[in-house]
């Protein structure tokens, strides 16, 4: 059964097969950008602005990095929860993720369990329409 379409913007292809792997055993479909301007193509083509649950992002990228991604997120998809993914923790990036209405914030390498449950949690609720 499929929970709705998931996107992973990260660089890195291992982390987003790994993700992928950890989030299709589950039952959803995923999307994948390797950086935040195919992320925001990927979520302009089709449906997927409507389609997408959740947007896992990753921070420190080329282009378009992570914090001008989830502004871009916040601003173009204001409904889509997204959670932040980083190899590089950091308490006030955290904080200021989370004021901008980043909904949570996983340390790579990101446990199965916790990724599931974050995922499940955030699809479960349902797109975010208060502003």
């Amino acid at each position: 059964m499929a929970h709705g379409k998931i996107l992973i913007i990260d660089d890195e292809q291992d982390v987003r097969e790994v993700i992928k792997l950890h989030l299709e055993g589950e039952g959803f479909n995923i999307l994948e950008a390797e950086n935040g301007e195919e992320a925001i193509n990927t979520l302009r083509e089709e449906d997927n602005m409507v389609n997408v649950g959740v947007i896992l992002c990753d921070i420190r990228m080329p282009k378009v990095n992570g914090v001008e991604c989830v502004d871009f997120l916040r601003r173009e998809a204001p409904g889509i929860p997204v959670v932040v993914v980083t190899g590089y923790p950091d308490t006030e990036m955290a904080t200021a993720f989370m004021k901008k209405g980043v909904k949570d914030y996983l340390v790579k390498p990101v446990e199965k369990q916790k990724l599931v449950e974050t995922i499940t949690k955030l699809v479960a609720a349902g797109k975010d329409f208060e502003l």
